[in-house]
């Protein structure tokens, strides 16, 4: 019985002592309203800053305002799909990780799909292929420049937002309301001492005056210093934008690369392209790096490295690796587009469009 007792009566205690701290908060509340209200009519004076304090909480706001901007128009970039971009976030919160094409992977596939169909022996259908297979890598080479911008960029100015600013805009806040609760203790200070034979009210306002302006000093110097710190923010950010320019750089130079190469390919391939932009005739002619298969000297055995995989439809032909290199041989009245490969002991028609022949 004691124990409920003792219990129950803690339990008004700290009821009361709520209620006291509500009652209290509502009071400063209501009054920094009052005050707001007043400054706003212009019936009540209102503590300015100092310039160097307004300079940087000026820079402050201008590194949020843009910091924001900046982000949302980089990840616009890496993500121009609102609803798969509102997917990825859903997957980021709930810490799964998705495999996802990217656009240019889906059209290489639908590209080897089609020339796979048409025929890898096929001008079309061979061209698919290596179009294809070249869209699939600047889907990987878009994959890795994404991830980079991702975590050396977007994240760390996302960190700062999260961060930093928001220590800064919380601490502005506070800072705000000590301001408001300065100004209003000398509102009340000077209505008490504009009444006669007031003065304990005067003293007890003074004493709160003394009080309220000292929280006010302290919050100042809290605040400043960390709106100095955003010089140390930008120093950061510097870096972080020459990461970004550097992961652009290496984009767009292995993006060169990969579609110079098919380029090359294809000349050499000597796809002729008419003045209407259609697809002319496909010849068996070599550039000067690539021999053609009736350039073959008298044992009719070449050299070749494979470009790219390839898996044999039936027991005619020979699967390939990329990279590999194997024996060639051309015979008379075989399909111009294929050649007869030989990897050692094994023996097969592979199509002329998978290979570059070696010196």
């Amino acid at each position: 019985m004691a124990w409920s007792c003792a219990m129950s009566t803690g339990i008004m205690e700290f009821s009361v002592k709520s209620f006291k701290g509500f009652a209290n908060e509502a009071g400063k509340a209501f009054t920094r309203v009052v005050q707001y209200t007043e400054e706003k009519l212009g019936t009540s004076e209102k503590t300015e800053f100092d310039v160097h304090f307004e300079t940087l909480a000026e820079r402050a706001d201008k590194t949020k305002h843009w910091t924001e901007r900046i982000v949302a128009r980089t990840d616009a970039i890496l993500q121009p799909n609102p609803n798969a971009k509102v997917e990825d976030y859903l997957y980021e919160k709930l810490e799964r990780k998705r495999e996802k094409q990217t656009n240019f992977e889906a059209l290489g596939q639908d590209m080897m799909d089609a020339g796979s169909e048409f025929g890898a022996g096929t001008a079309y259908g061979s061209t698919l292929i290596k179009v294809g297979q070249t869209q699939q890598k600047l889907g990987q080479a878009e994959k890795e420049f994404i991830h980079s911008v991702s975590t050396g960029f977007i994240r760390p100015l996302r960190g700062f937002l999260e961060g930093d600013m928001k220590t800064i805009q919380k601490e502005k806040k506070i800072l705000e309301s000590k301001r408001l609760d300065l100004d209003a203790c000398k509102s009340r200070l000077r209505k008490a001492k504009s009444v006669e034979a007031q003065g304990n009210n005067v003293s007890q306002a003074e004493q709160e005056l003394r009080v309220i302006q000292s929280e006010y000093d302290r919050q100042v110097e809290i605040t400043t210093l960390l709106l100095e710190g955003i010089s140390s923010s930008h120093a950061n950010q510097l870096k972080y934008l020459s990461e970004f320019v550097e992961a652009q750089m290496a984009y767009f130079a292995k993006c060169q690369n990969i579609v110079s190469d098919l380029e090359r390919q294809l000349s050499s391939m000597s796809v002729i392209i008419s003045s209407t932009g259609t697809t002319g005739t496909f010849q068996n002619s070599y550039s000067a790096n690539c021999l053609s298969p009736t350039s073959f000297t008298d044992d009719k055995r070449k050299r070749a490295r494979v470009l790219y995989d390839y898996d044999a439809l039936d027991k005619s032909e020979l699967s390939l690796l990329a990279n590999e290199v194997i024996y060639v041989t051309s015979e008379l009245g075989q399909d111009p587009d294929w050649v007869i490969g030989e990897h050692g002991l094994l023996k097969g028609k592979v199509p002329l469009a998978y290979l570059e022949f070696l010196s």
